[in-house]
């Protein structure tokens, strides 16, 4: 891993999912997006966003009377770290356990396994 990110808990996750589609963007907007699927405090999600800005995962600015929050962590990198982790907590570092998990588990259409033997050639190419 090239930076040295700390590893967001589910909830921050969450919050980084809505701010990496919607950048910057306030308190106020990140909740009302989680109230979508979920009945979370507003308190709840302020506390987090702030604890993440001290944690450095995101940059607060000052916009009129309020904030606005702007992740510091990139979703490509973010996503390396959590697969990296999780690939050798769960699968004892083999991708290919995963793959094989994956498409065992998942209903797969032709579309994804089109995609998928396409990046699978691409690799070997580029071996």
């Amino acid at each position: 891993m090239k930076t040295n990110i700390q590893k967001p808990t589910a909830a921050e996750l969450e919050i980084l999912q809505i701010l990496w589609e919607h950048n910057p963007a306030t308190v106020k907007f990140v909740h009302e997006q989680i109230n979508r699927n979920k009945n979370v405090g507003y308190t709840t999600t302020l506390k987090i966003m702030q604890n993440m800005a001290a944690k450095q995962l995101l940059a607060r600015e000052q916009d009129g009377r309020g904030h606005l929050y702007i992740p510091l962590v990139k979703k490509e990198e973010t996503r390396e770290l959590l697969l990296d982790k999780f690939l050798d907590a769960t699968f004892g570092g083999s991708a290919s356990s995963l793959v094989m998990q994956v498409l065992g588990n998942h209903r797969t259409t032709f579309e994804e396994l089109k995609l998928i033997k396409a990046y699978i050639q691409k690799l070997e190419e580029n071996k």
